[in-house]
């Protein structure tokens, strides 16, 4: 097949990596206080529709997997080129570039509005973009295999921080949790698709998969990411749903947070800031990924150096960042980034799988797909 990957065995990764890779694309900053949101919709069946939004994801990921399958030795983006044509197919790729893009620059900027509402309230947005953006350069720069390594760290350091949640089922009410079952299902799945903006991530696939070196052993793990990311968004939400009331959960902005606030040692008097200070290491793999997915995009349409993309991308970052101030024009823009991210995710990989097959059908036998 035209323009497929040459990938040496040296940049190879291994498939149980995908694992950590998964998990921590996925729990990123929409963990944050993705309850709230979730709640406006479902009520106390918000539990359920974190299950549902855990089952959509296994699904679509059949799909990115299935596509993929077709293009062992390529991503994506030389996949549009090959079912769509070049032109077609490289717009769909700027699409595309533009969407890691804004995934960046979302998980930057609510992370830096998180730190300035709890920890530096009277610190600059230029001085913590420029410095998040500096740690993002330094990692991305020691390549996809170190990347990886930062996720697989960033993993085993949720464990540490996410089961201190547990002090707070001192406080909880059970009976918050009933009825079950009083949101019809046309709520629950409004719920599940307000989950789109904590769950995405997993879409990297579709760039890193033909790095992976053991193939047949990749689906097993990305599906058993899937379902401990699952597993900690539904327990997360239990906890929310039993420890808040219905009143209180629709005006706490970031919920998980607050019940970091709960948890007290006698040497550690305010536990959500140290939670807030580890979570850039949580974030760290899901920027430069999303960097890296964008380079690898950039340089199928124009050549340029990494280092030259990474000073513009990282320029355009910048100024992007030091535009939205306020809450109102962060919260917007997260809303329409949803709803986008949604479409993008959640129903154009079965499109194109469909129209990969389709392509693989029409296509001569004089010119299989490698």
């Amino acid at each position: 097949m035209k323009n497929s990957l040459k990938i040496d065995r040296s940049d190879t990764i291994s498939a149980s990596l995908l694992f950590f890779v998964i998990t921590t694309t996925q729990i990123g900053i929409g963990i944050h206080g993705f309850q709230r949101i979730v709640y406006e919709d479902a009520k106390q069946d918000a539990w359920i529709s974190v299950l549902l939004a855990g089952l959509a994801t296994h699904i679509i990921v059949f799909f990115m997997l299935k596509t993929l399958q077709l293009y062992t030795s390529n991503d994506v983006y030389g996949i549009h080129q090959d079912v769509y044509g070049k032109w077609i197919g490289n717009f769909f790729n700027v699409i595309y570039i533009s969407y890691c893009f804004f995934a960046f620059f979302v998980v930057l900027r609510n992370y830096i509005e998180v730190v300035q509402t709890w920890v530096f309230p009277g610190m600059g947005t230029w001085f913590l973009v420029a410095s998040m953006l500096l740690v993002v350069m330094y990692a991305y720069t020691g390549g996809l295999r170190v990347i990886v390594g930062v996720a697989f760290f960033s993993f085993f350091l949720s464990l540490v921080l996410l089961p201190m949640l547990a002090f707070s089922i001192t406080y909880a009410e059970p009976r918050n949790l009933l009825p079950i079952f009083e949101a019809n299902i046309g709520e629950i799945l409004k719920g599940a698709k307000s989950m789109t903006f904590s769950i995405i991530g997993f879409e990297i696939l579709y760039v890193i998969y033909p790095f992976v070196g053991d193939k047949e052993n990749a689906k097993k793990n990305i599906h058993l990411g899937l379902l401990v990311t699952t597993f900690v968004y539904l327990i997360t939400m239990l906890i929310a749903l039993t420890y808040f009331s219905g009143e209180q959960l629709i005006k706490t902005v970031w919920a998980t947070l607050s019940l970091f606030s709960v948890v007290k040692f006698p040497f550690v008097e305010r536990m959500e800031y140290i939670a807030i200070s580890f979570w850039m290491l949580l974030i760290l793999p899901n920027l430069c990924l999303f960097l890296w997915s964008a380079y690898r995009g950039t340089s199928r349409l124009v050549k340029i150096s990494m280092k030259k993309f990474l000073w513009i991308f990282s320029f355009l970052i910048f100024i992007a960042s030091i535009s939205f101030q306020t809450r109102n024009q962060i919260n917007t823009f997260n809303n329409y980034y949803s709803e986008v991210s949604f479409y993008f995710i959640f129903v154009y990989p079965i499109f194109l799988y469909l129209a990969a097959v389709a392509r693989k059908r029409l296509r001569s036998r004089k010119e299989p797909i490698e």
